[in-house]
């Protein structure tokens, strides 16, 4: 796909499912700021958000601060814990929302998951809209029909930049 400097661009990070995966497929964390770098390739930076879900530990703090310095708004869910002991955080509305009221300021939408639940947003954001829809993720947690969907596909396993200790 081509890439122009001209192209507005947002950077739509569901942080638990980068989390999740690098920690699951290699035991280490995401670097937000090289996926950050890499999704705006030179191009016009419109809105970066990184979605997180908070659980009150110190820890957690000092990265939501450093996503913040990196570039990102950050937006922010408390995890839901059930009376059965089941918990629940996901941002997947939250970020679809997000993605069509910016649809309008963006020639291109970036969505740093891999979660398949969103191939109904690339669709509408595709066909709706015109934006070009770019997924980022590890080739062996992202749904097989989300990159076929997506205009383009940049795997971050391919590359160790985007992973730290």
């Amino acid at each position: 796909m081509i890439k122009h400097k001209e192209q507005r661009v947002g950077v739509l990070v569901d942080v638990s499912n980068m989390y999740h995966s690098a920690k699951n497929l290699f035991k280490k964390r995401v670097n937000f700021e090289e996926i950050l770098k890499e999704a705006v390739a030179g191009r016009k930076l419109i809105r970066a958000t990184a979605y997180v879900v908070k659980t009150e530990t110190e820890e957690e703090m000092h990265f939501f601060e450093a996503l913040s310095q990196q570039g990102f708004e950050v937006r922010m869910k408390d995890l839901q814990i059930f009376a059965g002991g089941a918990k629940k955080a996901d941002w997947d509305v939250g970020i679809a929302v997000d993605a069509i009221k910016l649809a309008n300021k963006l020639d291109v939408i970036i969505l740093v998951t891999g979660d398949g639940d969103y191939i109904p947003l690339v669709n509408y954001l595709q066909n709706t809209t015109g934006c070009l829809v770019e997924i980022m993720g590890f080739r062996q947690t992202t749904s097989g029909k989300l990159i076929e969907e997506a205009d383009d596909f940049i795997n971050l396993s391919e590359d160790k930049k985007f992973l730290l200790k």
